[in-house]
């Protein structure tokens, strides 16, 4: 068996990585692009090697032949590499190779384990494509498959707008072709369609004709665990590096915060909160098909968007700010009382200390003695109480804090109820609704109890005419994006799944909880009202250590909170997802255990 690889084009979607280099010589955990494939093709026997060229041909060319002198190269150059697809350079292999083996047929974007070559090497099947199911992120040429029978290709160019991805699977671009297809029916067709007809098209057309004429029977070779990455801009370099670096996995999520959709199938995050049973398939599928329409209009004013916020928490919509996440108002915050004496929590949510920098602080030990909060806010003009707190889940009674803010009218009270949903406390808002305080602000970020961390939904509410009017004049004028806005109006036609999200959540957390409280290097597990549990590791355990292993061996995200703590103790916040998957947790704590031993 010989390869033959594609590897002439310049790279445009790799710009600007690409215009000093060419794109297989970009390294992916130390290694090239194309020094991975010649390896991986290594492994499994295959040496004799054609390589397609154009784009900084000398470059690649001599690269190869200082870099693998156990491989035999021979190169065929296209001139016409910014003008033509692959289907032109294919054509110009088959013109120029002797084609008297089997032939193992690869573009040069792939990056993956060994064990993909082995898969296709090894099929018993003449003829064989590498296919995997189709995943949100995956682009270019997809197929169908039957009875493990590739039925139809469909390029780039043949996917339109309203073409559905469910029931296909996206190829690897790596082909098992027998020299008896490549030679009777592929050759001829592909180069006769290539210089006659069109130039710039993909040679899976041709491969997807013989199907249809019944010349070719293609396997499929479904992908199961194998790792691969298919490399066609910089995001997907990131993705690549994420799979084949596993030492470079917690940086890599560490530094975004987020934007973790192209790492949900790779990785399980208990790092970042949100509901696990919200939205309901019915809702998503009412955002899906409204989806283009939504993109194409703006959101509304701010005082629509306050009615309909207003609308869901059945509240005065006079009194309410929506704001594009919580995250919004802490400039605002920080503005409106600088330079006054504060009193926070300590530990708490990062975004109170950095508006606060010179607040007084009480501790969640865990659990908050109520008389030091008394004492220390004889000392503030402004208290803030995160209820439930995070990361230590402490949760402090409602009623205790409408007295505690009723009896100081001269202290400005700040409740951040973002996770209160999950505990069996009430909201301050109704409440305030029929017994208004003018010195509270209830703040809540809607993205944990909603579950839409990414349409950025929150509010300030108060029953302060002249804040809510100060908060309305400091927002821009389109302040919600329309995706966002479109999730507060089918909000209020699904509040009862809402509610028994709220409560399988607050199930699950028990008994994740008792689940954790078995695990050996648990110390202890606290109480939470959040969606997400603190626990305490035994003496000599390391939380980071921990998080950093479990991440690289099981693929768990895990937040190392020992440094807010700051009591010499070990400390993990995890988030409560969906049972199998906290069990899968806990197994993985277990195992660890096992190996400290």
């Amino acid at each position: 068996m010989k390869a033959l690889i594609l590897a002439a084009g310049y790279g445009n979607r790799m710009r600007p990585l690409t215009d000093g280099q060419h794109k297989t010589l970009l390294e992916v955990g130390g290694r090239t692009i194309i020094g991975r494939i010649i390896d991986g093709l290594a492994a499994v026997g295959v040496t004799r090697i054609c390589v397609v060229t154009g784009y900084r041909a000398d470059e690649l060319e001599s690269s190869l032949l200082r870099n693998h002198p156990k491989a035999t190269f021979e190169f065929v150059r296209n001139p016409r590499y910014e003008e033509t697809n692959n289907i032109y350079s294919l054509a110009l292999a088959f013109e120029k190779m002797e084609i008297d083996e089997d032939l193992l047929l690869i573009e040069s974007d792939l990056v993956c384990e060994p064990a993909v070559f082995e898969r296709i090497a090894r099929s018993p099947y003449p003829d064989v494509a590498l296919v995997d199911h189709y995943r949100t992120g995956m682009d270019g040429t997809v197929v169908t498959v039957v009875d493990g029978v590739v039925t139809s290709v469909i390029p780039p160019h043949l996917q339109a707008g309203d073409f559905s991805f469910a029931d296909k699977y996206k190829t690897l671009n790596i082909y098992k072709l027998s020299k008896e297809l490549c030679n009777r029916s592929f050759k001829k067709i592909l180069t006769f369609y290539a210089r006659t007809i069109d130039d710039s098209c993909y040679y899976e057309l041709i491969l997807g004709i013989l199907i249809y004429l019944q010349k070719a029977v293609i396997r499929a070779e479904i992908i199961d665990r194998e790792k691969w990455a298919e490399i066609d801009d910089p995001n997907d370099l990131r993705m690549a590096e994420f799979l084949f670096s596993p030492a470079k996995r917690r940086r890599i999520l560490d530094e975004t915060m987020g934007g973790y959709w192209s790492f949900e199938d790779e990785v399980t995050d208990f790092c970042f909160i949100r509901n696990m049973y919200f939205p309901p398939p019915s809702m998503m599928a009412e955002v899906r098909n409204n989806l283009a329409r939504l993109l194409r209009n703006y959101g509304s004013t701010q005082a629509v968007l306050d009615r309909k916020l207003a609308f869901f928490l059945l509240c005065n919509p006079t009194r309410v700010s929506a704001l594009n996440g919580l995250a919004q108002i802490y400039p605002f915050l920080a503005q409106r009382f600088a330079g006054k004496r504060a009193l926070v929590p300590a530990p708490t949510f990062g975004e109170y200390t950095r508006t606060f920098p010179d607040a007084l602080t009480y501790r969640d030990r865990p659990g908050i003695d109520l008389a030091e909060i008394e004492a220390k806010a004889a000392q503030a003009e402004v208290v803030v109480l995160v209820n439930p707190n995070n990361p230590t889940g402490t949760t402090i009674a409602s009623d205790w804090i409408y007295g505690f803010a009723r009896s100081r009218p001269a202290t400005t009270v700040i409740v951040d109820e973002s996770f209160l949903a999950f505990s069996s406390e009430p909201s301050l808002v109704p409440r305030l609704e029929a017994e208004p305080l003018p010195n509270v602000m209830v703040l809540t970020s809607l993205s944990k109890s909603l579950g839409v961390p990414g349409a950025r939904i929150g509010y300030l509410y108060t029953c302060d005419a002249q804040l809510t009017a100060d908060v309305s004049a400091w927002l821009p004028v389109w302040n919600m994006n329309s995706v966002a806005e479109h999730l507060l109006e089918i909000i209020l036609k699904n509040r009862q799944t809402l509610a028994r999200s709220l409560k399988a959540t607050a199930a699950d957390r028990a008994a994740f909880a008792t689940a954790l409280a078995e695990v050996p290097i648990v110390d202890t597990v606290h109480p939470s009202g959040g969606n997400f549990l603190m626990v305490t590791l035994k003496s000599g355990v390391s939380a980071k250590a921990l998080a950093d292993d479990l991440l690289r061996t099981d693929a768990l995200y895990l937040k190392d909170v020992t440094a807010k703590m700051a009591d010499g103790r070990d400390h993990l916040r995890l988030a409560v997802r969906l049972p199998e998957e906290n069990l899968r947790l806990c197994a993985a704590l277990a195992r660890a255990a096992r190996v400290a031993r």
